[in-house]
């Protein structure tokens, strides 16, 4: 690293910002149940074994309140097809209630599966590292005492810029698994709704929105693909402009590409939920 004290201001922004992007790379490739060693899934299995008995009960005051609201009358119920209908209907959501944890990490796994091949496709292991050309390094290098004043006000808040998105973009993946936890260990209470007809939209609108946190992985790879493309591609600065020019072209084209991804990041579960109609 050179040995300039501007250089060295944004080099460690730029290193923060590369930690927290490899961090995320991980965690969009770890499951709930590894994350943090898996003690924090022990407890989540745990809640979730706790709430399938409310769930049961729930169940059953969702099929018998499903059964007076679509029934006219007793004699309906008695019909070969419509008790079978309505045994199906019970044996299903018993089911999803029993076996909702099963249901939810299948579809963990099957999201996990296409983030996997976006990556495997886009052929990146890991995300591009942000660095400082040796372009620009010179032309810091070769400014004086008094040049450099500027220079170092510019590289701090641009660092300070940086440091901050970085922290937030990595608190919104966090967030992720957040809610893929609470969503488990809730799960058998919003499931326990199928049992019931006119009460079913709500089980129906709790997959849609669990699969949406999971398809918030597969948004964040892309955005995090894309910005690493632009990274490799260094901002084009005049060679001829002045040295604080150069360096404010520079952090200000890396800012406008960072932001983007940060905001891509943020608005991860508003786009899938709009890809998928929520």
């Amino acid at each position: 690293m050179s040995d300039n004290w501007v250089v060295q201001n944004l080099q460690n922004a730029l290193d923060t910002w590369n930690e927290k992007l490899s961090e995320i790379w991980q965690l969009l490739t770890t499951s709930p149940e590894t994350f943090r060693g898996g003690g924090i899934w022990n407890v989540i299995v745990t809640i979730h074994g706790a709430l399938q008995a409310i769930g049961i009960a729930l169940l059953v005051l969702f099929f018998v309140i499903g059964v007076v609201r679509t029934c006219g009358s007793f004699t309906e119920v008695k019909k070969p097809e419509h008790a079978l209908k309505l045994f199906i209907r019970f044996a299903l959501a018993k089911g999803a209630v029993t076996y909702g944890m099963e249901l939810m990490l299948a579809l963990f796994e099957i999201v996990q599966g296409t983030i996997s091949r976006i990556m495997s496709t886009a052929g990146f292991g890991t995300p591009e590292q942000t660095v400082l050309p040796d372009s620009m390094i010179q032309t810091i290098e070769d400014c004086g005492f008094f040049e450099s004043i500027p220079l170092w006000a510019v590289t701090l808040i641009g660092g300070l810029f940086i440091t901050v998105m970085s922290f937030i973009m990595i608190m919104t993946v966090y967030s992720r698994f957040f809610k893929l936890y609470m969503y488990t260990a809730l799960a058998p209470i919003p499931l326990s709704t199928f049992a019931g007809e006119p009460s079913q939209n709500v089980g129906k609108s709790f997959i849609r929105s669990y699969a949406a946190v999971c398809l918030e992985g597969a948004v964040i790879v892309l955005g995090c693909i894309i910005f690493s493309l632009f990274a490799s591609s260094p901002p084009v600065v005049d060679a001829d402009a002045a040295a604080v020019t150069q360096v404010w072209s520079y952090i200000g084209e890396l800012l406008f590409n960072m932001l983007v991804l940060v905001g891509t990041v943020k608005m991860a579960d508003r786009i899938v939920r709009e890809m998928m109609g929520l």
